[in-house]
């Protein structure tokens, strides 16, 4: 493991509070291992929007397939994107609802406008 190095954050009152809130939500033992992951988060981010190369990824979602319009625009947008797909599954939880897996490969930037996509859906 690397040597940690410790440094000061300054945040006002308010915010702090509001970021402790959300760590003990989360569920961690403290600030830093929080910060650290935030930080990891964004670096991570950040390389999506400059890999090369190919990545793979899954796509996980429940929906209710009674939804109006719903699985016509999944399907649309699998249909759109089918260069990208490696394979689906599609799982029935119960009459109203479905499960489904999409496993992907391709950009890392499409792949994540892919998943943003499904994610604006209703």
């Amino acid at each position: 493991m690397e040597k940690l190095i410790r440094f000061g954050v300054s945040m006002e009152h308010s915010l702090l509070g509001q970021f402790d809130k959300l760590i003990n939500k989360k569920g961690y033992t403290n600030r830093s291992e929080a910060i650290r992951d935030i930080v990891r988060d964004k670096l991570v981010e950040e390389n999506i929007q400059t890999a090369i190369g190919e990545v793979y990824g899954a796509l996980v979602y429940i929906y209710d397939h009674h939804k109006r319009e719903l699985e016509k625009s999944l399907a649309n947008l699998q249909h759109k994107h089918f260069h990208n797909i490696i394979s689906t599954s599609h799982v029935h939880l119960d009459h109203d609802h479905c499960f489904e897996v999409i496993l992907l490969k391709g950009k890392a930037g499409i792949l994540k406008q892919i998943a943003e996509k499904l994610l604006s859906f209703k």
